[in-house]
């Protein structure tokens, strides 16, 4: 914790053309391997290799969060957490193919709303997002964070937010 209050490492996933989350703002992470015998190992396994974190950086075990769906990819993701041991060195992109940025994000970010466009999969929209330091934090890893941090939902309409007319009702059915 700084402080001026807690903060969640992210990063942002080099830009690689036609791979889900390319350029996006997310937490360090990745799929389970084999050899991975835990979901807990998975995490301590792709934060090493991510940003150079490993288990003796932390100050306990990461908890168990619980899992949420992520709709864009598909996928179900297991979420972990923990806090930084005094020691531990600054993480930062292993490697530059995967990893283009690591930053800290301070939890009062995430209490103020912009609507920044984004590329969705029915084009490019303005979303609620939270912005620092330039990057925009926005879709599943902003919901986890706000929920994780125990802030209000946005409501579900918004007059800010464009009109639907244009996205393929075929698609939803």
């Amino acid at each position: 914790e700084a402080p001026d209050g807690p903060q969640v490492l992210l990063i942002e996933r080099a830009v690689r053309p036609g791979r889900a989350g390319s350029g996006q703002v997310g937490f360090p992470g990745g799929h389970v391997e084999p050899g991975d015998d835990t979901l807990r190992t998975t995490a301590l396994r792709e934060c090493e290799e991510e940003v150079g974190l490993s288990a003796s950086h932390f100050r306990e075990p990461p908890r168990y969060v619980g899992t949420r769906y992520a709709s864009a990819f598909g996928i179900q993701v297991a979420i972990f957490a923990t806090a930084l041991a005094p020691y531990a060195p600054a993480p930062f992109p292993r490697d530059p193919r995967e990893v283009a940025a690591t930053f800290w994000l301070p939890r009062s970010t995430l209490e103020v709303t912009r609507m920044e466009p984004r590329e969705t999969l029915f084009g490019y929209y303005p979303m609620p997002s939270a912005v620092h330091e330039g990057h925009v934090v926005w879709g599943f890893t902003r919901r986890i964070l706000r929920e994780f941090f125990d802030l209000p939902r946005e409501p579900l309409y918004d007059p800010r937010r464009p009109p639907a007319d244009g996205i393929d009702a075929e698609r939803h059915r």
